[in-house]
């Protein structure tokens, strides 16, 4: 069971504020899955216009969330001594669910597996909870490409 501090995540994500949607990795298994850590603030930018006097995680920063840790898991997985040059796209997302509103002060845990990995495309099952409650779902298709 492997963790990761930020200083070590910023060596894997390009994102830096306010993009980074990645606050620690608590495991991690190379090819097969990650658990990360997203510390949902009052101070993020867009809870200033989403919804004012009703702040709401958008599903799409959590979608983006769930991607920056398939990103790591990916990254980790390829066994290289540099990322340099490289960056990881998101290219699909198939059956996202929204079950439940992110809210300041919330905690998303990130879960990501990785179910396969074809010509250059890996496709990850992604569950991101709050708690014991499960607030989004999807299946998300990434490719990497150098730059």
């Amino acid at each position: 069971m492997n963790a990761m501090e930020i200083r070590e995540i910023l060596n894997y994500l390009p994102h830096r504020f306010p993009f980074l949607m990645i606050d620690r990795v608590l495991s991690y298994e190379p090819g097969k899955r990650i658990v990360a850590i997203k510390n949902v603030a009052i101070n993020e930018p867009y809870f200033q216009g989403h919804f004012p006097g009703n702040p709401v995680m958008p599903g799409v920063m959590i979608l983006e969330s769930l991607a920056q840790a398939a990103g790591i898991l990916s990254f980790l997985s390829l066994k290289r001594d540099s990322m340099q040059n490289l960056l990881y796209y998101f290219v699909g997302i198939d059956r996202a669910r929204f079950k439940k509103l992110v809210l300041p002060g919330d905690q998303l845990r990130l879960d990501v597996t990785m179910t396969r990995q074809m010509h250059g495309i890996a496709k990850f099952n992604a569950v991101a909870t709050v708690g014991d409650t499960v607030v989004t779902e999807a299946d998300l298709l990434c490719t990497l490409r150098e730059e």
